[in-house]
């Protein structure tokens, strides 16, 4: 793996920030979890947004809109701020399918107890959220929006809370759906080699019946997990042979059979949430051939936040139009996630392999 001064660089990517860190304007403190979706030709971004500190019972799940590509965005627009006194929903995932706009959060009560996903729909006439309540407990929080299976059901990856804040017996799940069900979805622990500890933020790549789950460990190094039958049973999660910061990563299929995976994947970074990268196979390949550098923590020359010590983590990506749209948090160095919700747009050619 190249160290990070010696990463190619990607060429006209438009940077773009969804939602500026402004507590002196909003009182929101804490910012996480950026989330994109097309739907009804209008981008959909959304995250957890807290006045108060990082899992809280005080988070609530926000989401904006833009009608011109990511270039401009709409006033925040509420969907859940918990019914009751302790209860924070925090950030999600998207799913447009079938004409209707789903969303998926991350929910707990008081601080990261009984965490569960709740499921919201879009109104589009209305321009609000509508609750769908809880369609999946266990600890589950999701990560990565839904992908169909061959077999007709939904899968989607995330993390399983059971030692809940500061702890290492959390690990990575899947989610399965009965069919276009999106209401009710069975929580599957992945297991994990003997005496591994981690976060389980997990990220799946499916091909047929043959899953690959990536997971963050609190080492700089991935873990991989593979299913061989719809994610129903899994090999034990273990190391691979990756250089990944602990961060939340997003893996993914371009259009062109590209696979890739964006996070911090250098040979010296370690566990620092810089610079954001995207590793890319070949078209049809299994293999992460090349890392790119999307940006870096000193970025002077575009939008978004520069400093030495940002950190730009927990990355959620789309394709659309010839275009790859990650977006991310950056912290601007401040540590605490207290951090801006952001957008790089890539032109796809731009990720070509020789």
């Amino acid at each position: 793996m190249p160290k990070a001064s010696d990463l190619t660089e990607l060429q006209n990517v438009a940077f773009r920030v969804i939602k500026k860190r402004q507590p002196e304007i909003d009182g929101f403190n804490w910012l996480h979890g950026v989330a994109l979706a097309w739907h009804d030709n209008l981008l959909f971004a959304s995250f957890g947004i807290n006045k108060g500190k990082e899992n809280t019972a005080s988070e609530e799940a926000r989401s904006q809109t833009s009608t011109d590509g990511g270039q401009t965005w709409s006033s925040l627009t509420m969907i859940d701020d918990g019914e009751e006194a302790d209860l924070a929903v925090s950030h999600g995932v998207f799913l447009s399918h079938a004409g209707t706009l789903w969303a998926f959060h991350g929910a707990f009560y008081r601080r990261l107890e009984k965490v569960h996903t709740r499921a919201y729909t879009y109104d589009s006439a209305a321009k609000r959220w509508q609750k769908k309540g809880v369609v999946a407990e266990s600890g589950f929080w999701p990560m990565q929006e839904p992908h169909k299976m061959e077999n007709g059901d939904w899968i989607m990856a995330g993390l399983k809370v059971v030692g809940g804040v500061g702890g290492l017996n959390d690990p990575a799940a899947v989610v399965i759906s009965k069919g276009d069900d999106f209401t009710t979805w069975e929580v599957i622990e992945i297991p994990r080699q003997e005496g591994l500890g981690l976060w389980g933020e997990s990220t799946i790549d499916v091909e047929g019946s043959h899953i690959t789950c990536i997971s963050r460990k609190h080492e700089p190094k991935a873990l991989v997990a593979h299913s061989n039958d719809y994610g129903r049973t899994w090999s034990p999660m273990k190391p691979s042979d990756l250089l990944m910061a602990a961060s939340k990563p997003y893996a993914g299929r371009l259009s062109n059979g590209q696979r890739y995976l964006v996070n911090t994947t250098t040979a010296n970074s370690g566990n620092r949430r810089s610079p954001l990268t995207i590793a890319v196979s070949q078209p049809g390949e299994a293999s992460y051939s090349k890392v790119f550098c999307i940006r870096n923590a000193v970025f002077p020359q575009g939008q978004g936040e520069s400093h030495p010590k940002a950190a730009l983590s927990y990355p959620y990506a789309i394709e659309r139009a010839g275009r790859l749209y990650i977006a991310y948090s950056n912290d601007g160095g401040r540590g605490a996630n207290r951090n801006s919700a952001e957008l790089a747009i890539i032109p796809l050619d731009q990720l070509n392999t020789p």
